[in-house]
């Protein structure tokens, strides 16, 4: 009995030591020492090692490190002879590949037709500058680079960072830049200027309107794009745009006014106010709002008629025609029908008879 159970557990371990899954290959360790990268990123285990903008995946050579995965590689590639370059990834983002292939008769220092570079977490392709020559007359020629700015999630490298390269730099939204858009990479491996650097733009606390007040929340600074809205006071009328915008130079887009409304200057006599003839008091207050027209009749110097002038409402200031005389309380009381408002328009001839 006891050989028989012996026997079970033995065949049992035997069982499990064959239905373990098969080792996964890791990513190799960081170089150390004498390396064909320039940099690597920062080493890590876990994404948790890494900032909220970039990920802990296998980085070539440099084994596990905090990459972007949304940074590019220089692309296209400069163009090189006896051999052509494609892109066999959607974007030359991270871990993108690209083949390299000689023209035929043409091979590489490694006697190889193709080769195939990917994308690094340095923003470059991995391996030397690939270099065709005609089969028998190989030349093994190294890419010598000069050095990249550190990782920065606002500033962007687009061109080629070899010798006698250009390249040229970019800042995200948001951000402006200080130092020189273009460098040149000398032959001593240093640039001709110092990296620039992309510097966030924030807009001050915006300014108070007049008669009117913010829709927004109070902060000590606005980032840009940052929006806000105004309104106005009761009885006042909102001129130019009810909306401001944070602008990447660091300040505001053109705010609004309040406007007041306009007291009609006429009191015993009708005016036209939008297209009807009415009396001043069976307007709202007399006054109408900022922007709006007000056509006055006023008196032929001659004849029994009368004719008409307008004026503008700007900001609580309409003044009445030079033309027009408000009839006085006599006048209104006693010859209603005689108001320079109630007798007939003149003729158009008369009118130009008496500007002769």
């Amino acid at each position: 009995m006891m050989k028989s159970l012996l026997f079970l557990v033995l065949l049992c371990v035997w069982a499990l030591s064959f239905a373990q899954p098969p080792v996964i290959e890791q990513c190799p360790d960081r170089i150390l020492g004498n390396e064909r990268r320039r940099t690597c990123p920062k080493q890590c285990q876990h994404d948790k090692d890494c900032g909220s903008k970039r990920q802990c995946l296998c980085d070539g050579p440099c084994g596990l490190s905090c990459v972007a995965p949304g940074r590019t590689c220089p692309w296209p590639v400069p163009a090189a002879e006896n051999l052509d370059v494609a892109l066999l990834s959607p974007s030359p983002s991270f871990s993108a590949q690209m083949e390299v292939r000689c023209h035929p008769g043409y091979t590489m220092a490694n006697d190889l037709d193709v080769m195939i570079r990917r994308c690094q977490g340095d923003r470059q392709w991995s391996g030397e500058e690939p270099v065709c020559t005609e089969r028998g007359h190989v030349e093994v020629k190294a890419h010598v680079f000069c050095p990249l700015p550190d990782d920065d999630e606002l500033l962007s490298v687009e061109g080629s960072a070899g010798l006698g390269a250009t390249v040229q730099y970019q800042c995200a939204e948001g951000s402006v830049l200080v130092g020189n858009s273009e460098n040149f990479c000398h032959e001593n491996q240093t640039w001709r200027y110092p990296h620039p650097i992309c510097q966030r733009v924030f807009c001050p606390p915006p300014l108070e309107v007049d008669r009117g007040y913010l829709v927004a929340v109070q902060k000590a600074e606005y980032k840009v794009g940052n929006t806000i809205y105004y309104l106005c006071k009761k009885n006042f009328l909102l001129d130019g745009p009810n909306q401001v915008s944070c602008q990447s130079n660091g300040t505001w887009s053109t705010a609004p006014f309040c406007r007041a409304r306009c007291p009609i200057p006429a009191h015993r006599s009708r005016v036209i106010v939008g297209g009807a003839k009415r009396w001043p008091y069976d307007l709202t207050d007399g006054m109408v709002t900022h922007g709006e027209n007000v056509t006055f009749f006023c008196k032929h110097p001659q004849k029994h008629c009368s004719f008409t002038a307008s004026a503008s409402c700007f900001d609580g200031n309409l003044t009445a025609p030079s033309c027009y005389l408000d009839p006085t309380w006599f006048q209104y009381k006693l010859y209603p029908h005689r108001l320079v408002s109630e007798i007939d328009l003149c003729d158009p001839a008369d009118l130009e008879d008496s500007l002769q």
